[in-house]
């Protein structure tokens, strides 16, 4: 911040230095004014003591100059000038402290003042992001008023039309990126877009702003996926500056980003690499969402025999039933290779299960890995016969019978026909995964 905020500072100072000093009516000065809005002073002493101060070398002492001259002319013509010069010195001295003091007195006398506006926008911004919700309300004021007087801004005399062009664009950036940052923090992230995507075109290597913008890109409803263009971008910026601190910050922000919008961090480092050369996110490849579960299902039935699949593999893939025609095309495949196995319902599956729940007439088990460590169960079994003594709550034990239904969400099956292991040779259903996915563990 306090690079940026000298480069800054400096344009500013200089536009200042670069501005006529005011005419004098003595005839002892002869001075005649080259133009009806040169400011003229009628007062000899009033005039060498700003010609004085403004010939001062020192930035210190030339601020102090242009203080004691307001001291002395709290009237002046020029006074207004002179508060602009002292602010501009204590920026070529950088004292910081002392701009933004100066910076607050001038707009309690020249409250559209846009020098004022930008340097109190800038530096409110930087205490908002370090806590200050005070500052914040300050900056986001000030950016309003800087937007809205920026367009009426006259030319200062001394400064060329290229020059003035390129102060405007950096008052308009400094107002857009704060502006941008106030409705971030309000969660108005189609706003914030538009402003950072201002201030994008008007200065393509503001690290700050295009972090903030690849932000509020994700954070849309639908997301923007050029975000991740932005914060790669904002990457390639901050390590070309050696900001090797705020490089790594915007990486894991953006890695664990990439990695839950494309399901894994493959790619992302070429995908980095290759915006470093680029203008915009137009000319970069789109990255890829993850699959979703509903895709999964249907590859993994596509892809695999169905004799093959886990008793896991069946639970994910019937889940998705309602997704989509995928999913209910999968889930029927699945369903039918079930029904395959137990013949219709002359033969029984033999499963192996953790007991969650068990009276006389039924039980509650558990079958796949994943519900047996979160004790919860995923088939409900109805007894053909009631037992006498029901299994312990925990323990494991096989139970034989017909898997006759099943409900998606929450998932469950139910065994009817069910019963302990006895003598009669059941068929067992594999029980390693071949569906690779990501399991949402329930709550136990």
């Amino acid at each position: 911040m306090k690079k940026t905020f000298v480069i800054f500072v400096l344009a500013l100072a200089a536009v200042m230095l670069a501005q006529p000093a005011p005419a004098q009516t003595s005839a002892s000065q002869s001075t005649s004014p080259s133009s009806t809005n040169t400011k003229v002073i009628k007062d000899a002493a009033e005039y060498n003591a700003y010609m004085a101060a403004l010939n001062t070398q020192d930035p210190a002492a030339r601020a102090g100059a242009f203080e004691a001259f307001i001291n002395q002319y709290p009237d002046s013509v020029v006074k207004l000038d002179a508060m602009e010069q002292a602010m501009a010195a204590y920026q070529q001295a950088s004292n910081q402290a002392k701009v933004e003091s100066s910076a607050r007195a001038i707009l309690g006398t020249s409250p559209n003042n846009i020098r004022a506006l930008a340097i109190l926008a800038y530096l409110d911004r930087f205490k908002a992001t370090q806590g200050d919700t005070g500052a914040l309300k300050e900056s986001c004021d000030y950016a309003q008023k800087g937007l809205q007087a920026l367009p009426a801004w006259p030319k200062p005399e001394g400064i060329s039309d290229a020059d003035f062009d390129k102060l405007r664009n950096q008052m308009s950036e400094i107002f857009t990126g704060v502006a941008g940052f106030c409705v971030l923090q309000a969660k108005d992230y189609p706003t914030a877009r538009g402003y950072y995507l201002k201030s994008f075109q008007i200065d393509p290597a503001n690290m700050q702003d295009i972090y903030q913008l690849g932000i509020v890109c994700l954070q849309m409803e639908p997301m923007d996926v050029s975000g991740f263009w932005y914060l790669a971008k904002a990457i390639n910026l901050a390590t070309a500056q050696n900001n090797a601190r705020a490089a790594q910050g915007i990486t894991t922000y953006a890695k664990a980003q990439y990695r839950r919008y494309h399901g894994s961090e493959e790619g992302w480092d070429q995908y980095v690499a290759s915006a470093a050369n680029q203008a915009g996110p137009g000319v970069a490849d789109p990255v890829k969402p993850k699959p979703s579960n509903c895709e999964i299902a249907a590859d993994a039935v596509a892809k695999n025999n169905m004799d093959e699949l886990s008793f896991s593999d069946w639970e994910f893939i019937l889940e998705q039933r309602d997704c989509g025609p995928q999913g209910k095309e999968a889930a029927e495949k699945v369903w039918q290779a079930i029904q395959a196995k137990q013949k219709d319902g002359e033969a029984r599956l033999r499963i192996p299960v953790k007991i969650i729940a068990a009276t006389k007439e039924s039980l509650d088990v558990a079958v796949t890995d994943d519900n047996q460590r979160t004790n919860t169960a995923d088939m409900h079994v109805v007894l053909l016969k009631p037992l006498l003594h029901p299994p312990a709550i925990g323990s494991t034990t096989d139970v034989i019978g017909i898997i006759t239904t099943y409900t998606p969400k929450p998932f469950m099956f139910t065994m009817a026909k069910g019963a302990v292991p006895s003598a009669e040779p059941p068929i067992e259903p594999p029980h390693h995964s071949l569906v690779h996915h990501e399991k949402v563990q329930p709550k136990k």
